[in-house]
This record gives C-alpha cells, structure tokens and sequence, in this order.
C-alpha cells in the first residue's frame, strides 16, 4: 500500500470500519441505537485522521493521499482540504494569538460550559474568510490545487445525495431519511463539533508566547490510542510535520517543561470538573497559565480578523510565530 509509516495500518483499519458501521444500519435500521455512537467515534476519528493526513501525508503515493481525503471527507463530514487554510496554514502559525481564526478569547476571556458549547459557531464562522481566501487563491494561481478542491466538494456532496437516496428507496422517504441521519448526518456533526470543542479546550487559558506552555496536554493511553496521540498537543505543535506515532516519545521529552496545570490524566475528567463542579467550586476550573494571548508582549493593538494564507498545497506546515 506503499504507507510511509506501518503504525498506519491502523489508521487503514478504522478507514476500512467506518462504512462497513454505516452500512449495517441501512441493511437492518433495527441497529441504530447501538451502531450509531459507534459510528459517532468512527467519524470524530475521521477528522482525527483527516488531521495527520494533512500534517503527514499517509501514503508515499501522491495519487492514493488525494484518494484517502476523498475518503476521510465522507465521513468526517467536510472536504478535507479546510484543514489546510484554517489549521495548517493559520492556527499552527498564531496559535490562539490575534489572527488566528480559531481563538478561543474572541468575545470572552471565560471559559465555561456556554463558551465551550458555543465555540463550534464562532470559529466555524471566523475559519470561512480563510477557507474561501485559500479557493480564491488557488483558482487563480494553483489550477490544479483548484480541481483537487472542486473535486472533493463534488464527491462530498454527491455521494452524501446518493446515499440518502439510496436509504429513501430502500426504507421509503421517513424512515430513509432517519437512516441515512443516524448513519451519516448526526456523526459527521458530531465530528465536526468535537473536533472543534477538542482546539478550544486544548488552548483556552494556555499561554501560546511559552515555548512549551502554548497547549493544554491530555496524556492518558486510552484517549490517544483511541484518538491516534492527539491529546498530545504541545508535541504536535512543535513538531508538526511529525507522524501521529512519533507525539508519544516527543511529549515525554518535553513534559518535564510543561506547566503541570496543562497536563491532565483524564479528558473526562476534565470535562467534568470545568462544566459541572467547577460552577459550584471555581477553583476547580481553568486559569491562564502564564501571558494571555491578548497581552502582546510588544504593547502593539490586536487584530482579531482571520490572517491572510496562500494556496499551497496539502501537507505544508506554516512556522509558528
């Protein structure tokens, strides 16, 4: 299969699992209860993977990576090639300082259960002038680029209409339709929300001047087994073109370094003490760690709006700054 790295044997299994969960509620819909959070998990790990992919490229062959973000888009819930402009090209360059379109601090320096419910809407809306900025750009200057975008915006689309008229003509239009929603629609929103609420925690109250303290770490085995290491994130930052294998080795090294308030055991945990307990007990919640990412260090104003970015190709990491 021509794979850069063996570890992604396992990224090739779950790619392989997600329609076959998918496909068995559309053969018996009696299955949806118990397939569809299955199918859940399978798409967040589709953005997860989606993630790696544009970070390091799967395959040695150029033509199978194009396919495998084909792939990952069904079920992720959008074409792929977003990750670059909004994520590759922009938050790893600012990192939650002012001109990235994903900061958590852009109407509030709280972090609460309203912020981190709400951030989906927010940085779904800022990451837009990126996203669109990047097809410009490419339709004037990158044709090929250009047809890579229109194409997985056509394969997205369309496949998702064929399967939804493929569920109505085999269960009639009600029962179709709650098909192919619990098959499809609901996991790919799940996804698209988790994987948004997993950047916000991950940097709200972190300190993104630091050169270790810029990201909140999760470092329980269970976690980065099931969500391929990306609960080691100041790793992932700083080594961004690093294959997802190689986080758990790198984060060990500089651990040590990073401000133990960003290093948690347990998402779950985590979860639960910042959004239920920590209402009732505060000291339970998060604080800024180290500079907020509002305080320049240089005194200069802040620019909220996204940062420009270019029509490069994917898998190119921009430099942090």
């Amino acid at each position: 299969m021509s794979l850069r790295y063996t570890a992604d044997y396992r990224t090739l299994l779950w790619c392989i699992v997600m329609p076959i969960v998918a496909m068995a509620q559309y053969v018996n819909p009696t299955l949806i209860p118990y397939l569809s959070p299955l199918g859940c998990y399978l798409a967040l790990s589709a953005g997860v993977i989606a993630h790696n992919h544009n970070h390091c490229p799967t395959f040695k062959n150029r033509r199978l990576n194009f396919l495998m973000s084909l792939w990952l888009a069904h079920f992720y819930g959008y074409p792929t090639f977003a990750w670059v402009p909004t994520h590759n090209l922009n938050h790893h360059k600012y990192v939650n300082k002012a001109g990235d379109a994903t900061i958590t601090w852009r109407y509030t320096t709280k972090h609460n259960w309203l912020m981190a419910f709400t951030y989906f809407f927010v940085s779904s809306y800022w990451q837009s002038d990126p996203i669109k900025q990047y097809i410009r750009k490419a339709r004037q200057s990158n044709p090929t680029l250009f047809r890579q975008i229109v194409t997985q915006y056509m394969t997205w689309a369309g496949l998702h209409l064929a399967l939804l008229g493929l569920a109505i003509a085999w269960h009639g239009p009600l029962q179709g339709l709650k098909v192919w929603s619990f098959a499809f629609l609901i996991p790919a929103l799940f996804a698209l929300w988790t994987i948004m609420f997993f950047n916000y925690i991950q940097h709200v109250h972190a300190d993104p001047w630091s050169e270790h303290d810029h990201s909140r770490n999760f470092d329980g085995k269970l976690i980065n087994f099931l969500l391929f290491n990306n609960g080691l994130h100041a790793a992932h930052h700083e080594m961004p073109g690093a294959h997802w294998s190689m986080l758990r080795e790198a984060h060990e090294k500089i651990a040590p370094q990073i401000n133990p308030q960003l290093i948690h055991r347990s998402f779950f945990w985590f979860c639960f003490s910042n959004y239920v307990l920590a209402p009732f007990f505060p000291k339970l919640g998060t604080k800024q760690v180290g500079r907020a990412p509002y305080d320049v260090p240089t005194g200069e104003s802040l620019e909220l709006a996204s940062a420009d970015v270019d029509a490069l190709e994917s898998g190119i990491n921009a430099a942090r700054t």
